[in-house]
């Protein structure tokens, strides 16, 4: 509402002139990794190739987050000042985005000429036949309306957005990743850290594995129990039945925990959902079918979660996603083991208790602790990727119009700025700037994680994932049962793994791809079990804690 009430007094637009275009320059686009002669030239491309569509109106939509706000109210504008096309950006939830995609696919009416929808769509969008195939679009009916500068070698994320089959579905818009976030300077502090090592034999620092985390988890929670004069607890996160649940167990916790095969971005044969691919056809999730989903290592990553809600504030099993984020900032946590990067703007503001004097933070953010299953050449946790996603079903001229506002959210031009203003990166010219080195040390840790290798191990779903609108839904569905405490987790995991099989089985009936399901035949668990990889047999699941100091844990990433 509010996007639409700035549209409407805007005034009728004259093409755009140069001084114009220089004061977007110096008023919204500073900094920037190219010259301002170089931006100058890009926005005015920009000016040019649109004057085709002035006058336009096109509607997009994302999730809701600070990256998107900033692009539905300053870019969109700046874009329609720019061009002479009105951009409708709407924002709404991630459940609810899924939704209106599906609906657009289902009845091939256009509702939305473009999307920013998760890369952990791409199993679905190379089997649809829904999407558009951007490498194809760019070198075919979109070539007049691409821009000579996108560099596509630059982004960080292509990776996750190309399938099988080689082609480009997705462009990136922004990106985060759930990593270990933790109160450096609680850490550091030398009281705590004797008090620490006296009751557990081991230093207090950032842990490798599980069995670390579950230790420090206890010590705040249960010894420490007070900090700064307020109640402090040593572990926190969210269980609400909700569909922001089914996301946090999806979104690489079973993989953390070690159950998928080595292989990268995703396991192969079996990924991070427990779904086992032979060639490209998914043939099953239950171990009896050769996944992983009810095996040991989903069944020991469940449990942990569950149990670890003792060492969180008791509302912690009520909150979703968005109401859990906030917490860390209360100055209350100690730790997380899952705390999503979209949160180190929120988690910076001056005045924070977890923010020092001189706006640097107290918090870091380092690599995630590992489950007991987890093996050298697996991924080592979840990158989410949201990216620019068009329909066959919106006509050419909307779809070149839609493309044109993508491109632009994502130019050299804007996006040295867009990450300032959302630390969602997504452009490796960008993470190397001068301009975030002397930034860096506002963000606990995040440039230092963009700039190593973690960026490349750090994934999203994959594409084992055939359709991921039927099949996520099962995950909250499930797991919230083991979190109410309804049924046992063995149990859940074995309904959830059930579950998945019979709508992969769904799906690969009404499938035209040569890439749909096809599920194996069941035989004895113990089959894949004494086999090589996942699903794995039933390992020692509380091996001794390891930590190691911040500095040490930051080199991993190297």
């Amino acid at each position: 509402m509010i996007l639409s009430l700035v549209l409407v007094a805007l005034p009728t637009h004259a093409q755009v002139t140069d001084d114009q275009i220089y004061s977007f320059i110096d008023d919204l686009f500073t900094p920037s990794t190219l010259s301002r002669r170089q931006q100058f030239d890009e926005l005015k491309w920009f000016s040019e190739a649109a004057k085709p569509y002035a006058g336009m109106t096109i509607y997009v939509v994302s999730e809701r987050i600070d990256t998107h706000e900033y692009e539905a109210t300053a870019l969109s504008r700046a874009f329609y000042e720019l061009t002479g096309i009105k951009v409708i950006h709407e924002l709404t939830g991630e459940d609810d985005l899924l939704r209106k995609l599906l609906a657009q696919s289902e009845t091939g009416v256009n509702i939305y000429d473009a999307y920013v929808n998760d890369s952990d769509l791409i199993g679905t969008h190379y089997r649809s036949d829904q999407v558009v195939a951007l490498s194809d679009f760019i070198s075919g009916d979109g070539a007049d309306v691409t821009l000579p500068t996108l560099d596509l070698d630059d982004f960080i994320g292509l990776r996750f957005t190309t399938a099988p089959d080689g082609k480009l579905y997705q462009l990136p818009d922004q990106q985060f990743a759930n990593l270990y976030w933790f109160r450096y300077d609680w850490f550091n502090r030398k009281d705590l850290k004797q008090r620490f090592k006296s009751l557990y034999g081991y230093d207090l620092g950032v842990p490798l594995n599980w069995s670390a985390y579950e230790d420090i988890a206890e010590f705040f929670t249960v010894h420490v129990r007070e900090l700064e004069g307020r109640r402090i607890w040593g572990h926190m996160d969210y269980g609400k039945n909700d569909p922001s649940l089914g996301w946090r167990i999806s979104d690489a916790w079973l993989s953390m925990a070690g159950m998928g095969d080595v292989g990268l971005p995703n396991g192969i044969p079996v990924d991070d959902w427990g779904i086992r691919v032979e060639g490209c056809r998914p043939v099953g999730a239950s171990v009896s079918r050769g996944g992983a989903l009810d095996g040991p290592a989903a069944i020991y990553a469940i449990n942990k979660f569950v149990d670890w809600f003792k060492y969180a504030p008791p509302e912690a099993p009520y909150l979703n996603f968005t109401e859990a984020g906030k917490w860390v900032s209360t100055g209350q946590i100690a730790q997380q083991i899952f705390w999503y990067t979209a949160f180190v703007a929120q988690a910076s503001q001056p005045g924070l208790p977890i923010v020092n004097q001189d706006g640097t933070p107290k918090w870091r953010v380092a690599p995630s602790p590992l489950g007991v299953y987890w093996d050298d050449g697996m991924k080592s946790g979840y990158q989410d990727a949201g990216s620019w996603t068009i329909l066959k079903s919106t006509p050419l001229e909307r779809r070149k119009a839609a493309w044109l506002y993508a491109q632009f959210t994502v130019s050299k031009s804007v996006s040295l700025k867009k990450t300032i203003v959302g630390l969602t990166p997504i452009r490796k010219s960008d993470l190397f700037s001068d301009e975030m080195t002397r930034r860096a040390p506002q963000y606990g840790g995040l440039i230092e994680f963009y700039r190593s290798r973690g960026r490349d191990v750090w994934t999203p779903t994959g594409t084992n994932v055939p359709d991921y609108p039927r099949l996520s839904p099962l995950w909250w569905q499930h797991i919230s049962k083991a979190v109410s405490g309804e049924l046992k987790v063995q149990q859940v995991m074995a309904n959830l793994a059930s579950a998945m099989d019979e709508e992969l089985a769904a799906i690969g009936k009404t499938s035209k791809s040569h890439c749909a399901p096809q599920l194996n035949l069941k035989v004895d668990p113990s089959i894949w079990l004494n086999r090589p990889g996942a699903p794995k047999a039933k390992r020692n699941e509380r091996p001794p804690g390891k930590t190691v100091s911040y500095e040490e844990s930051i080199r991993v990433w190297q």
